[in-house]
């Protein structure tokens, strides 16, 4: 992988050409649980190595990019979005092929990339501006802008490693942006951040873009990746699809997503079996009426013993966005034990339903409570519909497409007095 500063390739800022990226994969089977057990096994099997595979996060991807272009990456999770990011902000080399950057990268991937936890906010904003190559006075002529725009002057000389995950990122984004990389990486570490600031680094890459400079921004958010990119990549399974227009590549990750959507998934941990939706007298639809009450019945069953289990359902719009989320111990319910063979029901209610009428997915998550692992991660399992209530005198009185009135209704607003 080569990188200059000052080279040129005509209209290019990125070039990629045949770019794959493969990972070593152990697996150790079932862990001993005791050190008596470990001792055991070491002693009966020295010389036992674990199994292993070849796991190929990129495949043979090749495209470019030109400068002052905004492309949205998008897919799945697990599709190699992060890693090519990693690949391009050279923080990881590839196993084959070649990557050619013309001009300076400033990158934001997950947080705690490129900040050093010891240094304060201010040495850190000097340290990673060195880093891209810049001379302390480029860097002390942006020092107040990004400050001013990260809002964290009164943390300034506190070491990073004491900043909550919002400060971190506002810095960060903050530096990328403001220290005239010619090529800005943005992962969606952005999640992270509150609404405020997520327009605010929109607009701010709106800006770097209308400067000629060069934006890649990974989203699950659609809506962001319409409104921010003119070109979209769309990845699967380490390969790329499609590159075009953006509009056309939301258009076909959320057209394969819907067509992978099914009723079970399971990872090693667990099978979800069912996902139904019922609604008065329906055991099962696709569609319900808004403002009446609805159920969502998930079944899962244990591959393996499992314990303080909890259930996460996200319920994404058309758009793919993130509009709404049950999480069972924020609804009352503590994390539960499961055995190996042994199954739970859920239902989750929706009394009455607030989602405004148009197409939804349910996306089903199961992990430990501060355990980063996701024992299951079951993603648009199911699409349904939310149809328009029938009223006295006519139906819903604005479109289903007028998003003007919101994503969805609040309970109990209304009150009259005739």
């Amino acid at each position: 992988m080569s990188s200059s500063a000052n080279g040129s390739s005509g209209d290019v800022a990125i070039s990629v050409r045949g770019l794959s990226k493969a990972y070593t994969i152990t697996h150790e089977g079932d862990r001993p649980s005791t050190l008596a057990e470990t001792v055991l096994r070491r002693v009966r099997h020295p010389f036992q190595r674990a199994a292993s595979e070849t796991f190929w996060a990129l495949h043979d991807l090749s495209f470019d990019i030109r400068r002052g272009e905004v492309v949205g990456v998008i897919g799945r999770n697990g599709a190699g979005k992060s890693t090519l990011l990693k690949i391009l902000s050279r923080i990881t080399e590839p196993t084959r092929g070649e990557v050619d950057l013309f001009g300076r990268v400033g990158s934001l991937l997950e947080v705690g990339t490129g900040f050093h936890p010891e240094l304060t906010g201010r040495e850190n904003i000097f340290l990673n501006g060195a880093i891209l190559g810049m001379a302390k006075s480029e860097i002390r002529a942006q020092f107040d802008a990004i400050v001013d725009f990260a809002g964290v002057e009164q943390f300034l000389d506190t070491p990073v490693k004491r900043y909550s995950s919002g400060m971190y990122v506002r810095l960060a984004f903050a530096v990328a942006a403001h220290l005239n990389p010619e090529i800005l990486i943005v992962d969606e570490v952005l999640a992270v951040g509150d609404a405020e600031f997520q327009k605010k680094c929109l607009g701010k890459m709106k800006d770097v873009s209308s400067q000629g400079r060069t934006v890649l921004f990974v989203s699950h958010n659609m809506s962001a990746v319409r409104a921010l990119c003119h070109t979209g990549i769309l990845l699967k399974g380490g390969q790329m699809l499609m590159q075009g227009p953006a509009q056309n590549a939301i258009t076909e990750y959320l057209r394969a997503a819907t067509d992978a959507a099914g009723c079970s998934a399971e990872s090693d941990y667990l099978r979800l079996s069912e996902v139904r939706i019922s609604q008065a007298d329906m055991a099962s639809t696709n569609t319900v009426i808004f403002n009446t009450a609805a159920e969502i019945h998930l079944h899962l069953e244990a591959k393996r013993t499992l314990d303080n289990l909890a259930i996460v359902v996200h319920l994404r719009d058309a758009n793919d966005v993130h509009v709404a989320s049950m999480c069972s111990p924020e609804e009352g319910h503590l994390p539960f034990d499961l055995r190996a063979g042994k199954c739970v029901a859920i239902r989750c209610r929706l009394d009455p339903v607030r989602l405004m009428p148009g197409r939804y997915s349910l996306s089903v998550y199961a992990f430990r409570p501060y355990d980063p692992v996701a024992y299951l991660s079951a993603e648009r399992v199911r699409d349904f519909e939310v149809a328009p209530a029938v009223l006295p005198g006519g139906m819903w009185p604005y479109g289903v497409e007028n998003r003007q009135h919101g994503l969805l209704r609040l309970a109990d607003t209304v009150e009259m007095e005739l």
